[in-house]
């Protein structure tokens, strides 16, 4: 009965020991005949895998459903008939094919009912997306843990703040003004109800925080001197563009940026000293800009929390479309050397690989 990939391979990782698992089949992959003796799980051949000499014995999967440990999922079988060495065999290529999690009981008694109906899909997708075999148990717990700080006027902060929550972010908090700012007339902070709280000199500090709009210099400087990473976004004459995501003492910095800026254009420290706080009225940023933008800058933020230590493509560039285009396209901007950022306080964490 071997196992191979359906269609031209798959990316479901290997890794779930099947002799320490109370098994479940990969939440999000659907079981589906390729003929009568081969069950193929998955269907884009980016995830699918294939079981070959299955026969009368594919029923074993309705037993995969995390209620059972090792043992009893065989002995469930071996009940119905199935013999206990097949229902093993089974098992361990479904394991091997990464089809398999190990049912992340724990996480999910800590949940209401409400939130792991919620997040239901949220752990499906870290499970497939990232190859790991706990049902996305690790990346929802780095996500429970995590603080994001979204600042910036517009539809597009509180847009980002939304996604952040419902893929699972415990305190993902959106501030209509930059940090060091009083708020703007009639703007009240939004979020996830938690009182929001200044960057500098508050403890806990977040984790990232994400600047939408043109960012003003100094705060972009403020946040080097307090060692927090920190994401831009932003949406300006149909164009949007997210990144930087700049860890400080280890990327390119804001001024990075901005001196290989002006050495491409000699204006441009002309031109930005005028734009430090200014707003286009009307913004060129309709709703499907606006809302690619903001898709983009969360997933940028949430693989920065799920992945740390690992280089995205925000790192030392910009992800940037040119509307009525569909395709994002990556600028890469380098640390300029003779921009002081090495030596700023660095950002906890493990060296970015």
């Amino acid at each position: 009965m071997p196992a191979r990939a359906g269609g031209t391979g798959h990316s479901v990782g290997p890794g779930c020991n099947p002799h320490r698992v109370r098994p479940a089949l990969k939440q999000g992959l659907i079981p589906v005949w390729r003929d009568r003796d081969t069950l193929q799980v998955g269907i884009d051949s980016r995830r699918a895998v294939a079981l070959t000499g299955l026969g009368g014995a594919a029923w074993l999967l309705s037993l995969l459903d995390g209620s059972r440990d090792r043992a009893q999922v065989i002995a469930a079988a071996a009940d119905r008939g199935l013999p206990a060495g097949l229902a093993d065999r089974v098992l361990t290529l479904l394991a091997a094919a990464g089809a398999l999690d190990d049912y992340p009981a724990g996480t999910l008694r800590a949940l209401t009912q409400a939130d792991r109906a919620r997040l239901a899909p949220e752990l499906a997708d870290a499970s497939l997306a990232h190859g790991d075999t706990d049902g996305g148990a690790r990346i929802l717990a780095r996500r429970q843990a995590a603080r994001i700080h979204v600042f910036g006027p517009g539809p597009i902060a509180p847009e980002i703040t939304a996604i952040l929550t419902r893929a699972g972010v415990a305190e993902a908090v959106c501030i209509s003004t930059w940090p060091g700012r009083r708020p703007a007339a009639r703007r009240r902070p939004t979020g996830t109800g938690r009182q929001a709280r200044a960057l500098a000199g508050r403890e806990p500090r977040p984790d990232l925080v994400v600047l939408v709009g043109v960012p003003d210099p100094q705060v972009g400087e403020r946040l080097m001197a307090d060692g927090l990473p920190h994401l831009v976004a932003a949406g300006i004459e149909a164009i949007g563009i997210v990144g930087p995501l700049i860890v400080p003492g280890r990327t390119a910095c804001l001024r990075c940026l901005d001196l290989t800026r002006a050495e491409l254009d000699p204006a441009w420290p002309l031109i930005l000293a005028q734009l430090a706080g200014r707003q286009a009225g009307p913004p060129a940023c309709g709703a499907v800009l606006t809302t690619s933008v903001a898709a983009q800058a969360a997933a940028q933020a949430l693989l920065f929390v799920d992945r740390p230590g690992q280089a995205g493509p925000a790192i030392n560039g910009t992800l940037e479309l040119e509307m009525p285009g569909w395709q994002w396209r990556r600028r890469t901007w380098l640390p300029h050397p003779d921009c002081t950022c090495a030596r700023a306080p660095r950002a906890a964490g493990r060296p970015l690989t």
